[in-house]
């Protein structure tokens, strides 16, 4: 079975860096984090197993935009 999550970068300023949102298909978010300290915020909703095909799909993304993931 496979679950929808949605990805968006967030640009950060001077004192917040860029952040990361995976939400679930009702937008929920489900993790939050930078993309230079992944590891426990994909341990928890259980997406660690895809932490590299996330962490290249979030480096390419323009700030703002939104991106459909499928697993």
């Amino acid at each position: 079975m496979k679950h929808t999550r949605y990805i968006i970068r967030i640009e950060g300023t001077k004192k917040i860096p860029d952040y990361i949102q995976i939400r679930d298909e009702n937008f929920t978010l489900i993790a939050y984090f930078r993309l230079n300290n992944p590891t426990r915020a994909l341990t928890r909703c259980n997406l660690l197993e895809k932490m590299e095909e996330i962490l290249v799909i979030a480096s390419q993304l323009p700030y703002g935009e939104m991106r459909k993931l499928e697993f």
